[in-house]
């Protein structure tokens, strides 16, 4: 197969961001993902799909193949270990190396990106939670919920907030809310879309789209980290 160019393998990682479990993903939230229009959506899930990495059916929605699949794998794990590498060797702040490592994914051969894994001894997450596919492309088995949902009085440890939004990585970084940090919820007002949190010793307030992507191991009401 010829080599994929930059767009195509975007397309194909935002597939897997939108529906890593396989299913299909409408061309609308492809295309606001991406930021692109319909028609440009449209014309190049038909190229994918004669290359045979998506099937489409405009109707339908569009879906990773096996090979789709197995080609945004490794470029999610291109990605997510140059994010790493930008933050842990280089030391670059965590809400900025996400643009960074957009470009880079794109250009740095193999033999490099594995001399950069080995040099930080294959991390499993990069600086966001999220797990770093091993060369084989898998990833260990996680159950994880959104903090939202969690009920007032549970514990949970934050394991991964969303990358590509700076001001609220910002944000989150500022009030701690970061990969590891133990959370509690202290009260949850749906009335208004509101959440308290206990975050360390700190009390944070919060609307629930604020909160939107953070992923949560819960603990329960009477754990302890």
């Amino acid at each position: 197969m010829p080599a994929l160019s930059r767009s195509q393998q975007d397309y194909l990682k935002a597939l897997y961001a939108l529906a890593p479990d396989g299913g299909p993903v409408a061309t609308s939230r492809l295309a606001e993902r991406l930021g692109v229009s319909a028609p440009s959506v449209t014309a190049m899930l038909g190229k994918l799909a004669r290359t045979r990495l998506v099937s489409y059916t405009p109707r339908g929605g569009a879906r990773l193949s096996a090979s789709g699949r197995r080609q945004a794998i490794d470029t999610v794990r291109r990605h997510r270990i140059l994010e790493t590498f930008l933050a842990r060797v280089l030391g670059l702040d965590w809400s900025e190396v996400h643009a960074d490592a957009e470009v880079l994914e794109h250009h740095i051969s193999d033999r490099v990106l594995e001399a950069i894994d080995r040099l930080m001894n294959h991390p499993a997450e990069d600086p966001h939670g999220h797990q770093i596919p091993d060369r084989r492309g898998r990833l260990r088995a996680r159950r994880l919920a959104p903090l939202a949902s969690l009920a007032a009085g549970e514990r949970a440890t934050v394991r991964e907030v969303p990358e590509g939004e700076r001001a609220r990585m910002g944000r989150w970084k500022q009030a701690g809310l970061v990969p590891g940090a133990t959370v509690r919820m202290r009260a949850v007002r749906e009335l208004d879309g509101v959440f308290e949190l206990e975050i360390g010793r700190r009390r944070w307030v919060s609307a629930g789209d604020a909160l939107a992507g953070v992923m949560v191991e819960p603990l329960g009401r009477g754990a302890r980290p």
